[in-house]
């Protein structure tokens, strides 16, 4: 008898890309059992039936999207399909969701321990990458469901949504508790954050060997602050569009939430804190004071490939409606200055389709006011990043480190994010010279629509493996969603250490 092939697949000729190296290799990839088991130059062919060859292309760790939404704007089992498929063509192995209770997603309240189930359920079989899920507790019972959470589903990462006490998802409201679907008599105010985080504490103080990689994310806006801005604007007839959207939403409103979050955090010992989508100086520059002012703190500092790639002037105006806003371009290189100095340590899309007939008032479509906030863009993530990116000298290493490394390490996925033995074989193929123009025509996405629209970028994804299997190639999404769920529990953690 033959003796059978030692690895499943070899993938000649990449350029690999690792985040901790300083430069480039040329090598090939052996791969067994889902696992990348050789790396090395000139693996021998014959130890392989199956060769794939990169023809000396780009090869980045599968992305991580540590920042998704998927099941807010149409049922999650289908959003599911098409959105992890865009995922794919761009590069994105990993799909980290944020999902709450409340109106919008399954539009229930009650407790997680029914509504995480269900969750589940309608993820399993229709994710074409692999997926987990962040969640906010928003009802004063899920804090003592942390623990639930935590230990029983592998859920390490917990969120707080600081403007929704206050002020609608899309604008002004006085009806926050109906959307949040809790008692009249809770309030989803700083009292509740405080409580998020001491309960968070107690978690840390009872699995001290997760101590890493359980963490609060916050969305920094200050409720009081949006509602007499959004006041102001509107009756301002000077300012529409995304210039009207972005002083409704001021830049000090993020700082100011910034300021407490962190305050709160020093007060009830929360030591993982991550500040989401800073899209400002004036929130970047909090972020960064905060983190001197506590330095016992780990604080993690994300921007998103939208708040990276445009700006108020955007000619696609109500599509880039988002919280928060789109902001003026000398806030946008003030992100990138940023992100070129290390003070940012991930960049992720905020994926959260929206279909055309909703985003956009369809007898006022310019109407900023009367749109939906959030767009699709994770396809675009990693082009985006390296397009823009290279410009401006930031090397594929640090690119790999932003979108692969750190995001997998803060959350616990601790088999993601590196291109070295024993990790999971997650691999994008790009050609950092091939030039493309953004079209929504061209996304697997349901969206139908972009606001990076007509945009050129330069690094286009050609190949997507998952676990070492070719899930995108050449333009086609390929086969089945074999997309597997993320427990991210201490018996993970321990296995990884043992290891």
């Amino acid at each position: 008898m033959s003796e059978s092939p030692l690895l499943d697949l070899i993938i000649k000729n990449v350029r690999v890309v690792c985040p901790h190296k300083d430069t480039v290799e040329l090598l090939d990839l052996g791969i067994k059992d889902g696992k990348f088991a050789q790396i090395a130059p000139n693996i021998s062919s014959d130890k392989s039936q199956e060769i794939f060859d990169a023809q000396n292309l780009l090869g980045f760790p599968g992305v991580v999207d540590a920042h998704m939404h998927i099941g807010i704007y149409q049922p999650l089992d289908k959003d599911a399909v098409t959105e992890s498929k865009a995922a794919a063509m761009g590069g994105v192995t990993t799909s980290l969701n944020y999902i709450r209770t409340g109106q919008y997603y399954l539009n229930k309240g009650g407790s997680y321990r029914d509504f995480f189930p269900e969750v589940l359920a309608l993820s399993l079989g229709n994710f074409f990458v692999d997926y987990s899920y962040h969640i906010a507790p928003i009802a004063s019972q899920h804090i003592e469901e942390i623990p639930l959470l935590f230990e029983q589903y592998g859920i390490s990462s917990f969120k707080i949504f600081m403007f929704y006490g206050g002020y609608g998802l899309h604008g002004l409201s006085d009806q926050q508790n109906l959307f949040l679907m809790i008692n009249k008599e809770e309030r989803y105010d700083f009292a509740h954050f405080e409580f998020i985080m001491r309960g968070l504490t107690r978690l840390i103080e009872a699995h001290p060997e997760a101590r890493d990689i359980i963490s609060l994310s916050l969305h920094c806006e200050v409720a009081e602050i949006l509602n007499a801005y959004t006041k102001i604007v509107e009756n301002d007839s000077s300012l529409s569009g995304l210039k009207a959207y972005s002083a409704a939403r001021p830049p000090h409103s993020e700082g100011l939430a910034i300021c407490i979050a962190s305050y709160l955090a020093h007060e009830t010992n929360c030591a993982n804190i991550n500040l989401l989508h800073l899209s400002s100086r004036k929130a970047m520059e909090a972020a960064l004071t905060m983190q001197t002012a506590f330095p016992h703190i780990n604080f993690r500092r994300e921007v998103t490939v939208g708040h990276l790639l445009l700006d108020v002037d955007t000619p696609n105006g109500t599509w880039a409606k988002v919280n928060p806003p789109i902001r003026p371009r000398a806030d946008v290189e003030y992100l990138w200055q940023a992100v070129l100095n290390h003070q940012v340590d991930w960049i992720v899309s905020d994926h959260a389709c929206c279909s055309a007939e909703q985003k956009r008032s369809a007898k006022d479509p310019h109407n900023i006011w009367l749109a939906k906030s959030g767009f699709g863009g994770t396809e675009y993530l990693l082009s985006g990043v390296i397009s823009e990116g290279s410009k401006r000298g930031m090397s594929y290493n640090h690119i790999a480190k932003l979108l692969s490394w750190n995001p997998s390490q803060r959350f616990g996925l601790l088999e993601k994010g590196d291109i070295a033995i024993g990790y999971d074989a997650d691999l994008v193929l790009v050609d950092p010279n091939e030039s493309f123009v953004v079209h929504a025509a061209e996304s697997e996405s349901q969206q139908g629509y972009t606001p990076f629209e007509g945009v050129e970028l330069t690094g286009r994804v050609k190949s997507t493996f998952l676990r070492g299997n070719l899930i995108y190639n050449n333009g086609q999404v390929l086969g089945s969603p074999t997309g597997r769920y993320l427990k991210r529990s201490h018996s993970e953690i321990q296995a990884k250490a043992d290891v």
